[in-house]
């Protein structure tokens, strides 16, 4: 039994990167051949910004849509970000969260850290639903994934991740991403999202940047008006 629900979720893992369980036994799991392809290089455009810019920015919102990834279950930040979330839709912002069925270690993962925090069911849109709902969307707030929002997937032959399945976050107006550092995905590759000109970077531990931005979201009254 063990074993079958092991293949079973390896053979899930393998539909949502676009990839054959042969390819990924033998050949890697984006490709073997692939990944001295496109997608490499060093950032040479990339945007900070503060939590206080991202908290005005949230506060003048319509739609956010949350997309967790793996850093965020590894801060535990997902009663933090239920708090944020709770802010934002007590001031009638229309909230959302994304999700990419390989983002986490398993197929479920980000499923079951938001049930932890009592994020309504309704409000979790896979894939295929949320991604031609980005254009409406004010802001993108993007919480330790990588590869699963590389906007490479769709645009690039030569890179590892082409033909995978991502989130089209570039297609929202105001994206902002929080990670601790620039290092790379699961891929080792470079994500083209990070120098777009709508997307800004909040360095820092998921927690303690959604901690923060709970306070100033406090301190700019939301949710009293």
């Amino acid at each position: 039994m063990v074993g079958a629900a092991g293949l079973i979720l390896t053979q899930v893992m393998c539909n949502g990167m676009n990839r054959s369980l042969v390819s990924v036994l033998f050949g890697g799991a984006l490709g073997a051949s692939s990944v001295a392809g496109g997608g490499g290089g060093e950032y040479t455009n990339i945007t900070s910004c503060s939590v206080e810019e991202c908290a005005l920015t949230l506060e003048a919102a319509e739609r956010v849509v949350i997309v967790p990834g793996y850093g965020l279950a590894v801060a535990q930040a997902q009663h933090t970000l239920r708090e944020v979330t709770r802010m934002l839709e007590s001031a009638g912002i229309d909230v959302a969260y994304a999700i990419h069925p390989v983002a986490g270690r398993m197929p479920g993962h980000m499923n079951v850290l938001l049930a932890e925090a009592d994020v309504p069911y309704e409000q979790l849109k896979e894939m295929d639903q949320i991604n031609p709902e980005f254009p409406a969307a004010d802001v993108v707030l993007v919480l330790g994934a990588n590869d699963v929002v590389n906007p490479q997937a769709k645009s690039d032959p030569s890179s590892p991740l082409y033909g995978m399945p991502v989130l089209d976050v570039q297609e929202a107006r105001t994206v902002f991403v929080v990670k601790r550092g620039m290092s790379a995905g699961y891929s080792g590759i470079k994500n083209d999202l990070f120098e777009l000109v709508n997307t800004s970077m909040l360095f820092g531990d998921a927690k303690k940047v959604l901690g923060d931005l709970l306070v100033e979201l406090k301190d700019l009254g939301l949710g009293k008006k």
